[in-house]
Order: C-alpha cells, then sequence, then structure tokens
C-alpha cells in the first residue's frame, strides 16, 4: 500500500479527480497525499532549514532559554523533555521548534526587531527567533520554506473544496477549507530535532512494523497520535549523522553538516495505521511534500476524510546512538471561533479544550 501521488501542476489546474481524492483520504485510504513537481527552490529550501534544525537544539543552555517560553506552554520556540508521552514520562528524545505562520503569510509582517546584546528577538506573531549572529539566515528561510508550503496546502484545500461540493457533503460550506488554509491566524510550524536514541533506555523497537495487522506499534521516537487541525504538510526527513561535529554556520547558513542519503536503518521513519488497520510505512521523496488529514477537517467533511493515526520509530540497535532526524511539520488549523461541527455548534477552540482536558 503506498501513498497517493498528484503533482503540483494537476493541483493547480483543478484537474485532480474525485477518485484520486478518494484514493489519498477516503475509506480505504492512508489519509495522506504526496504532492510532487513542486518548485525547483523546494529541495534547497527544505535541507537548509532542517538542517538548521541540528544546530539549534546543540546551542548554548542559555541562547536556548532565550528561546523558550513557559507562558505560552512552549508552544512558541524551543520545546525539549516538556511534552508527556502516552507512559506518563516526558519525552527527551525530540526537541521542538515552533513558529507562528500569522507572523508571516497573510498579513503585514513588522519590521525585525533589533538583535540587542545577543538576546533572541520577537517579531509579529510573538515568535522567538534566536539572534542573527547565532543563526544566520535561519528565520528568512523558514519563512520562506513555510509560506511556500502554505501556498501548496491552498492548491489541496481547493480540490477538497471541489470534491465537498461534487458530493454533496452536507453541511460543507462552498469553499470553507480553501478559506481555511488560505485565511486562518493560527497555522503554526514545527521544527522537529530527534535525538539520538539509547536502545538500553528507551522503548526503541527490536522488530518492524513493517506492514503488520498489529496494533502494537514501536513509536520509539514518537508516539501514535492525531493531529488536531485540518491539514498537516510534512516534509521529507533529513538523517544526521550525529557523531560528526557540526561544521561552522556562515552567513551563507549550514554547510557541510554529516547528511546521510537514507537512515541506516530503513525500518526507521514515518508509520501510518491504514483504515484498514494495516500499520504502513511512508517514505515522502525529498523534492515532494506529503499532506495528512486532521480532526478538524474530519469534522468539517461529516466523517467522509478522517484523521491519520501515525508515529515515528527509531532506528534499532547500534544505529540509534548515532543518527538523528530532522523534519518539518506546518499544522494548518482553523481559527479559534471557526465552527468545525455545523451539527453541534462546535468551535475549534471548544475542540482543542476538549482535547487538553482528555488528556489532562
Amino acid at each position: 500500500m503506498k501513498a497517493t501521488t498528484v503533482s503540483l501542476n494537476d493541483l493547480a489546474e483543478g484537474s485532480v479527480t474525485f477518485p484520486t481524492l478518494e484514493e489519498a483520504f477516503g475509506e480505504s485510504s492512508l489519509g495522506i497525499l504526496v504532492v510532487d513537481d513542486l518548485p525547483a527552490r523546494y529541495v534547497g529550501l527544505r535541507e537548509k532549514l532542517l538542517s538548521y534544525s541540528s544546530y539549534l537544539a546543540q546551542l548554548p543552555s542559555e541562547e536556548l532559554d532565550a528561546v523558550t517560553d513557559a507562558t505560552c506552554h512552549y508552544e512558541l520556540g524551543w520545546s525539549h523533555g516538556k511534552e508527556a508521552l502516552k507512559d506518563g514520562q516526558y519525552d527527551t528524545l525530540k526537541g521542538s521548534y515552533y513558529v507562528d505562520c500569522q507572523s508571516f503569510y497573510g498579513s503585514v509582517v513588522s519590521a525585525p526587531a533589533l538583535d540587542r546584546g545577543g538576546q533572541a528577538t520577537r517579531g509579529a506573531g510573538n515568535n522567538l527567533w534566536p539572534p542573527e549572529s547565532a543563526m544566520p539566515g535561519f528565520r528568512a528561510t523558514f519563512e520562506e520554506l513555510c509560506t511556500l508550503l502554505i501556498e501548496i496546502g491552498v492548491l489541496v484545500a481547493q480540490a477538497i473544496d471541489l470534491y465537498a461540493a461534487g458530493k454533496h457533503i452536507p453541511h460543507y460550506q462552498h469553499g470553507c477549507l480553501e478559506r481555511i488554509v488560505r485565511t486562518s491566524r493560527t497555522h503554526k510550524a514545527r521544527l522537529l530535532h530527534y535525538f539520538p536514541s539509547n536502545p538500553t533506555s528507551s522503548p526503541s523497537s527490536t522488530k518492524s512494523p513493517s506492514t503488520s495487522d498489529s496494533s502494537d506499534s514501536e513509536d520509539s521516537w514518537c508516539a501514535t497520535h492525531l493531529d488536531d487541525g485540518c491539514l498537516t504538510a510534512l516534509t521529507s526527513a533529513l538523517y544526521i549523522d550525529d557523531s560528526s561535529p557540526l561544521p561552522p554556520l556562515t552567513a551563507a547558513g549550514p554547510d557541510g553538516l554529516a547528511i546521510l542519503p537514507t537512515s541506516p536503518d530503513p525500518t526507521a521513519g514515518l508509520y501510518i495505521h491504514s483504515r484498514g488497520s494495516k500499520v504502513v510505512k511512508i517514505d515522502i521523496p525529498p523534492d515532494s511534500i506529503a499532506f495528512q488529514t486532521g480532526e478538524a477537517l474530519q469534522m468539517i467533511t461529516g466523517g467522509r476524510f478522517k484523521a491519520v493515526p501515525h508515529f515515528v520509530q527509531g532506528p534499532d540497535g547500534a544505529n540509534a546512538t548515532a543518527i538523528a532526524r530532522n523534519t518539518l511539520a506546518l499544522f494548518m488549523q482553523p481559527d479559534i471561533d471557526e465552527v468545525i461541527d455545523k451539527v453541534k455548534g462546535m468551535t475549534y477552540g471548544q475542540f482543542v479544550d476538549m482535547i487538553v482536558q482528555r488528556h489532562s
């Protein structure tokens, strides 16, 4: 079972067929759509931003503290060891850097704040950015790549809107998803750095989930979960030999990082629970972008396009102690006052509050 792939040109021309969308998001699908034939600049932007993730994770503690904000529940800037796992322990195997996309997409961007004394600076949307002197080019690369992903997300949303209209999905407002993706103030990007795991202290797998009927997923790098937004854009992961020292950052950004062509453990990576309860490994090509469905879209479409349970498995054995994984997820979410369940009148904000209470 493989992910459905469409070209960016087909999306732009509105020629993606309803059967193709059902194959990607429907009742017997993986709930994921891969988009290829992207602009040439995408490949370089992806590698550059994901490379920055390794440098971010190794900033001195005082510089990471400056981009950490407990007052927003660590949902802006750097977060490490703050997220509770399913067993109640805190996740130390991945670091996250969160950015509010409103500051650079769909709104007027304010002038960058001055970098005073090496302190982190905030831009519009209250984002926390490392000083340019510590991470040259990081902010500009982050904003350019995320803008491109949202623009592609608008095209995916247009295709889903056409499907909803053609299939007469009850209570679905015309152009609803395109409006959400194009205008929402809550889109958030998460740049991830998965640290090499210690096989003696982490639940790293001793077998591959492969394509299996088992519900016992080996989610050692990221526990099985659902995204709560509409669409999540996912880049292909960058695997790094973490045993090699980081080369110095230059004005042009990361250069000379020990990037591996693929993971040395072919079982490591992203897995999805298909609609038929199969566990399927998903390999996103480095020159493509994938879009997963979330719970908000499931509610907006009346259950026609269901959210995707997914997890990330870390490498096994000797590979586990040296291999890091960097990736980017961009969550395209409704505004908090957007009604996502027309029957119950539930807003996205109320839905998120319900999720928080469920896990608190």
